[in-house]
């Protein structure tokens, strides 16, 4: 199939991927004032006195705002809100497909981080939860830093953690069935993902991180992003230096977040013997599939559907958003990412584990429930339950 252009197709006859569906029939004079004036009235007086029944009277319980700026939008870049809104759209899809959430796409025209932080602060009434989507790093460290501080509901940037937590879930089984400890993990691409697959990993103990972009192997001295000095001393413990080939002579694995076709048969070659290659740009990984494996890759895995071990971020985000929800939580921690990452990784058991599959397909509809059970049970016990009377 050529998927753009029956994606151009569908699109113009859509009109868009979603729609508004009344859960009433306004059929009645009861039925109005039922769902409007004067019936409204009663729910809106019991939300006063106590916010909290603004999860039991309206939908925010279970709608999530996907919103971005439209400054890196998928492999495409800044290209604006306008035309970031059908890749927002398409999240709001997969969240009722698959995770059973409402979601609302919001493309907000200003790529000003006040402006950013101030509008999005400010919908706290509507929804129960903030998905961050497409905004370009380092301003969406920041963005999401400073929503995370501010409001008093679960914001979460995908393109970051998302990508991590599913990253980790594959790394953990990969690990498991070449049977390596403390290996040597180079991450190709030190933007958003990059960092946070990076800090996910060391906070896991997954192995040493050697952290790579355009400038080669991350030091001491070179022009670093907030997000990058933060991880600096936790890196590279092996003090090596150069560029990516450099980085992976003996190497154990290798993590691509970056650009299509920058790595070599003979870079892949110069790894360990059984090594995990996850070469993920989008559309066009870092080294084709089948060149990696002629190479001497023992497991591989990219971003894409056509291939084995498909890395997808649908398969974090529906479950981890469900599981906060749930839980009313009133942020996505460190202790509900790492449940994450082992619940996706336990739906591979032992029986199932080979090279051509570490990870579970991002159709099973087992996925959504045990994430988002493994999710809510992290949250009770780390404590991010929301109290309301004390607010």
């Amino acid at each position: 199939m050529d998927y753009a252009k029956e994606a151009l197709r569908l699109h113009k006859e859509w009109q868009g991927k979603l729609e508004t569906v009344a859960k009433m029939k306004i059929e009645t004079r009861d039925d109005l004032s039922l769902a409007y004036t004067p019936g409204v009235a009663a729910p809106c007086l019991e939300i006063e006195k106590d916010k909290s029944q603004s999860y039991v009277y309206t939908g925010r319980g279970h709608t999530i705002a996907v919103i971005s700026d439209g400054s890196a939008v998928l492999g495409l870049g800044n290209i604006g809100p306008e035309a970031g809104m059908p890749v927002m759209e398409g999240k709001c899809v997969l969240f009722k497909a698959l995770g059973g959430l409402d979601a609302v796409p919001l493309c907000l025209n200003t790529q000003n981080t006040d402006e950013l932080v101030n509008i999005i602060a400010a919908l706290e009434p509507s929804f129960g939860g903030i998905n961050l989507e497409d905004i370009a790093a380092p301003r969406c460290f920041e963005i999401e830093k400073r929503l995370q501080e501010r409001m008093n509901i679960p914001v979460f940037h995908d393109d970051q953690h998302g990508t991590a937590i599913v990253v980790c879930s594959a790394l953990v089984n990969a690990l498991r069935l070449v049977k390596k400890e403390n290996p040597t993990i180079v991450i190709n691409g030190a933007g958003s993902a990059g960092c946070a697959i990076a800090r996910l990993i060391l906070d896991l103990e997954l192995g040493n991180v050697i952290l790579v972009d355009r400038q080669g192997i991350l030091v001491e001295g070179m022009n670093l992003t907030s997000g990058q000095e933060a991880l600096l001393s936790r890196l590279n413990k092996e003090h090596k230096k150069g560029d990516l080939s450099e980085a992976l002579k003996g190497a154990d694995v290798f993590i691509g977040v970056s650009a299509g076709h920058i790595v070599s048969k003979e870079m892949i070659a110069s790894m360990n013997e059984k090594a995990i290659v996850l070469p993920m740009a989008n559309p066009i990984p870092e080294i084709e599939p089948d060149d990696a494996k002629a190479a001497g890759a023992y497991i591989v895995g990219t971003g894409r559907s056509d291939h084995p071990n498909q890395i997808n971020n649908v398969l974090a985000f529906p479950g981890i958003f469900k599981g906060a929800l749930d839980a009313q939580a009133t942020q996505i921690n460190d202790a509900m990412k790492k449940a994450a990452v082992y619940a996706i990784a336990s739906m591979v058991d032992e029986k199932e584990l080979r090279p051509e599959h570490i990870i579970v397909s991002a159709l099973d509809k087992r996925v959504v429930p045990v994430v988002a059970k493994a999710v809510k049970q992290a949250a009770i016990d780390s404590g991010v339950i929301r109290k309301w009377d004390k607010e």
